[in-house]
């Protein structure tokens, strides 16, 4: 576990919850980078690395509900801003040896707060899609690895996972 501050942004002085003002941040490019994995059959990563599943498209579809999921973010997260997103990009790589998906999603903005909530819930949404279209046929799948692998813009600067 990485520790980057003593203080927790989101309890005023009082211990309340709050969303933390932001009006006097700059406004910067920002970039999150989030990645995880969902582990399967093998039988089950033959369907989906094939595209052979009956119903449809399974990347693609996951691909398209993380983008809406990072869109829809601060309606999921209580205490995030809304922010416009300038980029989402949803990638996925096949470890046929693993029997598992790995998914990284990169959101972007020009914005006074980052993405990082964004890229974790388009992953776990794109990844959790992917669990539902196939659930049919493998009920043991697994979603894990879940974390933020980098992050860069504004005043705490770069971020890089070990």
């Amino acid at each position: 576990m990485s520790k980057t501050s003593d203080a927790l942004t989101h309890f005023n002085e009082s211990g309340d919850a709050h969303m933390v003002d932001v009006g006097a941040k700059q406004v910067t490019h920002r970039v999150a980078v989030a990645g995880g994995s969902i582990s399967m059959l093998s039988d089950t990563f033959a369907m989906v690395a094939a595209g052979t599943h009956k119903k449809g498209d399974v990347l693609g579809i996951a691909r398209v509900a993380g983008i809406m999921a990072s869109k829809r973010t601060s309606d999921l997260i209580p205490l995030c801003h809304p922010i416009g997103l300038t980029r989402v990009e949803v990638r996925f790589e096949m470890d046929e040896a693993a029997g598992k998906v790995l998914c990284q999603v990169q959101a972007e903005t020009h914005s006074q707060t980052g993405v990082e909530m964004e890229a974790l819930i388009g992953l776990q949404v794109a990844l959790a899609t992917i669990y539902d279209m196939c659930k049919a046929v493998d009920r043991g799948m697994q979603i894990s690895d879940i974390r933020l692998l980098e992050k860069k813009g504004g005043k705490s600067g770069h971020y890089q996972a070990p």
